[in-house]
């Protein structure tokens, strides 16, 4: 891949995100001598693109890195010719995000963004962009690597790799947060840390931890055990709850809280709405607040202020699989790709987040060392994953049955009468943004 000038595309560019992906961009230039830059976004966003593109061209300029930024509202100029196309998109901002999680709690459900019902709207409304997106690609960039990191990111890159052609991968921070950690508890250099994550993006375990090259998966889960302040900025840190991970032996990812610790999760969820609002509500306070810092004209490096976002890690994951790809290093990542048997008891061609060989072929997973899943984890994987197939086939095809069965059978609402209440008034609340449900429907 390396043999042609390297564009990159990012769509969805106005995003408080940004500035983290330009750090990463400047760190690693010498490994990723990226030449052409597009941030693009749509006409409610134009605002926000001006001001992320002013700061991002000040923090180039300040490195004196010789990268050509462009801001555009143009989709197909960004991606034409590009040999990347990154999507960080929110299909109807904040807004569409505070009713993901404020429409679950009306009914006694888990209220959030990425899981349960909250995830299933906000997948719905993004499945029809991504895959106009895929088309584009396919006309203008056919040979482009999509990368997604738009939530829910499982279940977008299942539907890319469904019902388009092009290449792609699914990235998560949880991944490279939770090497950091174990790191941070083990008092080592990350790059002394080797972990198998196994599972599906925002429902997975990390098993089999070798530090120097020692198998050390008990001291760390002990670890994680009796320490705080290791879950990730938009999740509670609550305890796991005595004896269970040891009796579990793995570590579950942040957001396995809201199926562990459900009682607990929906308490809290229930008595903050009222006060605080949604998380959605805190998220649009930090980002008017980062805002305001971006057009200080004197900015001209990422704020620390952007690691209470919620993104810690991103440019390093997100740069660090590129790169890799770029330069053909056969290293090892975490990320989302067709499962290709790795995870047998789930389908040969849904999205699984696993351990993968990443080359200028884009990502290859590798086999479980650890042998099939265990019956503790292997339930909920099955039962989530068959909820995210039918999400695929109700955002794509916008078939009410499909989505009534999704949210029938997820863990985190269980019930065909409640499944019904909370589809037909995510539906009504997301009309607008859901033509493959109404448009030339009878």
């Amino acid at each position: 891949m390396n043999s042609k000038p390297l564009k990159v595309a990012v769509i969805g560019g106005g995003s408080s995100y940004t500035p983290e992906l330009i750090e990463g961009f400047i760190k690693n230039y010498d490994q990723f001598p990226l030449q052409e830059l597009y941030l693009v976004d749509i006409d409610a966003g134009r605002d926000k693109l001006q001001i992320v593109g002013a700061l991002a061209r000040r923090m180039i300029e300040n490195a004196g890195i010789p990268i050509r930024l462009h801001l555009t509202m143009d989709r197909r100029e960004a991606i034409s010719g590009s040999s990347f196309v990154l999507t960080q998109i929110r299909v109807g901002g904040l807004d569409a995000r505070a009713a993901d999680e404020r429409i679950p709690l009306q009914y006694g459900c888990i209220g959030q963004e990425t899981t349960g019902a909250g995830g299933f709207a906000k997948a719905i409304r993004t499945i029809p962009v991504i895959l106009e997106i895929c088309k584009e690609m396919e006309e203008l960039a056919p040979e482009a690597f999509l990368i997604n990191f738009t939530n829910p990111a499982g279940i977008i890159t299942e539907a890319v790799l469904k019902h388009s052609s092009i290449r792609t991968i699914g990235l998560c921070n949880l991944p490279i947060h939770t090497k950091m950690q174990i790191a941070q508890l083990a008092e080592t250099d990350p790059a002394n840390v080797d972990m198998e994550m196994v599972g599906i993006n925002h429902l997975n375990w990390t098993r089999n931890i070798r530090i120097n090259g020692y198998d050390r998966t008990e001291d760390v889960v002990r670890m994680f055990d009796n320490s705080s302040g290791l879950s990730v900025k938009n999740i509670p840190d609550y305890k796991w709850g005595e004896g269970f991970l040891s009796s579990l032996g793995m570590i579950p990812c942040s957001y396995l809280r809201y199926y562990y610790l459900r009682d607990k999760m929906l308490k809290e969820q229930q008595e903050a709405l009222p006060v605080k609002g949604t998380r959605a509500d805190a998220v649009k306070k930090v980002e008017r607040e980062l805002f305001e810092l971006y057009k200080d004209p004197e900015l001209k490096v990422k704020p620390a202020q952007l690691e209470q976002r919620g993104g810690a890690y991103y440019s390093e994951a997100a740069v660090e699989l590129i790169t890799s790809i770029y330069n053909n290093a056969r290293n090892i990542q975490i990320v989302n790709v067709r499962n290709n048997g790795v995870i047998p008891c789930l389908g040969q061609d849904v999205s699984v987040e696993v351990r993968c060989i990443i080359s200028s072929e884009g990502a290859t997973p590798m086999m479980l060392s650890g042998g099939p899943l265990p019956a503790e984890i292997r339930g909920l994987i099955q039962v989530v994953k068959a909820y995210e197939e039918l999400t695929v086939e109700a955002g794509v095809n916008g078939d009410y049955g499909s989505a009534l069965q999704a949210l029938t059978i997820h863990p985190l609402v269980g019930a065909s009468s409640l499944a019904k209440a909370i589809l037909d008034q995510i539906l009504a609340e997301n009309k607008s943004y859901l033509p493959q449900f109404f448009n030339n429907k009878a």
